[in-house]
């Protein structure tokens, strides 16, 4: 009799919420449609948190920026103030139960991370413009606890390491196809490729990064036998997607970081001890200093410039002479040492070089797209901008991060308890390096398309060596 009565009040409240809900709508006013949806959010915050993080990371790829003109920014909606909420109650559950997962504290992914937090901080306080670097140290913190420190225990569920970049991957997906119909309708031309990706992505490159670091995992999980014979072909189909949408994308770097992954690939299967992969990315760099007088006029005689034509686009990668893009990234680069040059230690501040670095170009340096006030963006680069920025130890500390990532998912790929681990540490590996490999030329980070994939998959890497590979290790031990 009770269950009766309160199934006819649910019934009651469901009509006039409806019928309310529909004279508000013929009369322009739809915020009570939200509702249900606000409550339902809310609920998965305090109850099931695992399937709201992979709620935002299923809706991250549709996430578009809206301008706040009246205070003056933008945000990624609808994900954004999620991720920030995310990250507030994560802080609010510690001070309740300051307890956390010894296995992922003490993992040298997790301390590595922590001190690229620390030194962020510490550059923060020190820097030019203390508000912009604070807004940038905070934004990038939501990001690294939200799908790093929260994620992280998501992956104490085998099955969710699985959903994470599945349900990245099938978003990603069908943003690639509506953008490459529309590049489509223009005949595919290049120019058109750097525009075409707004508003789900500021432009090809970034496009094509986050195309790049996911498309390994999906290949290497169609050769998984483990996988029904449906699921392999979908993973086949994603990564001809993402293939479709790096080739169109029309660019040089995500290009050139496929290509260093497959030679990642191959190092692997030939099962090279990652001292001597080590060694060897010694030795080229020690190469590239001696000689750097000789590459450079060797690449001086290259003239040719960004082209529709595939090779011939290819071909002008390597074009320091003549090609504006590649000639303008050199200025920013010039730009950055000479700014590490004045404060070598604690850099002018994160996210300050798009607003400091316009007095430290040189007229032998500027091209066609080069402005006096410099405000075309950052230093492209993942290595060089934290040097301008974030000094010496700012640079060395995220290339620390970045080699410690690749090695954990190298030994990974030959000590996992499972076949299916090996595989996903593998196709997680080979996404690293690309974002690596395309990080010497730009940057991405500070968006949420690169940084939900990004710190998600390092997740991944940490949780599958902390909860799975070392535990196999113990009982081994046994």
């Amino acid at each position: 009799m009770e269950q009766e009565k309160k199934r006819k009040m649910l019934y009651r409240f469901g009509l006039w919420f409806t019928v309310l809900n529909i004279i508000l709508m013929v009369n322009g006013h739809y915020w009570l449609t939200a509702i249900p949806i606000v409550l339902g959010i809310m609920l998965l915050f305090f109850f099931s948190l695992d399937k709201l993080l992979l709620f935002i990371v299923l809706l991250t790829p549709f996430t578009f920026k809206y301008e706040i003109e009246r205070f003056g920014f933008t945000i990624d909606l609808p994900t954004e103030p999620l991720i920030v909420a995310t990250m507030l109650l994560f802080f609010l559950r510690l001070i309740h139960e300051p307890v956390f997962d010894r296995r992922v504290l003490r993992h040298p992914l997790t301390i590595m991370i922590i001190l690229n937090l620390l030194w962020m901080f510490v550059t923060s306080v020190t820097s030019e413009i203390p508000l912009v670097s604070f807004k940038f140290f905070v934004s990038r913190l939501w990001f690294v606890i939200t799908f790093y420190f929260v994620a992280i225990n998501l992956f104490k569920d085998y099955s969710n390491y699985k959903r994470f970049l599945w349900y990245f991957g099938a978003s990603l997906a069908v943003i690639v196809i509506v953008i490459t119909l529309q590049h489509a309708a223009f005949g595919f031309e290049r120019m058109v490729g750097t525009w075409i990706v707004r508003p789900f992505f500021n432009d090809h490159t970034n496009y094509s990064s986050t195309l790049a670091l996911v498309a390994p995992f999906f290949i290497v999980m169609a050769f998984n036998k483990e996988f029904s014979p449906l699921r392999r072909t979908t993973a086949l189909i994603f990564f001809l997607v993402f293939a479709m949408g790096i080739l169109f994308s029309y660019s040089r770097a995500a290009w050139l970081s496929i290509m260093i992954a497959f030679g990642g690939f191959t190092i692997l299967g030939l099962k090279i001890p990652f001292r001597f992969i080590l060694a060897g990315i010694v030795l080229f760099v020690a190469t590239v200093f001696t000689f750097q007088t000789q590459i450079i006029m060797q690449l001086e005689r290259n003239t040719q410039e960004s082209s529709g034509d595939f090779a011939e686009h290819v071909q002008s990668i390597t074009n320091i002479s003549s090609d504006a893009s590649n000639l303008e990234r050199i200025n920013r680069w010039r730009a950055a040492f000479r700014m590490y040059d004045e404060r070598p230690v604690f850099g002018w501040g994160p996210g300050t070089y798009q607003f400091v670095y316009a007095p430290f170009q040189r007229s032998e340096d500027f091209t066609i797209i080069t402005t006096n006030f410099g405000d075309l963006g950052n230093a492209h680069s993942e290595y060089i901008g934290p040097l301008a920025e974030s000094g010496l130890p700012g640079m060395l500390l995220f290339i620390a991060l970045a080699l410690l990532v690749l090695k954990t998912g190298v030994d990974l790929f030959k000590k996992a308890p499972t076949r299916e681990m090996r595989l996903m540490a593998l196709g997680i590996t080979l996404g690293f390096i690309t974002y690596f490999a395309h990080g010497l030329l730009n940057n991405f980070l500070d968006t949420d398309k690169a940084s939900v994939p990004f710190w998600g998959m390092m997740a991944m890497l940490a949780g599958l060596d902390a909860f799975y590979h070392q535990q196999a290790r113990e009982k081994k031990a046994d």
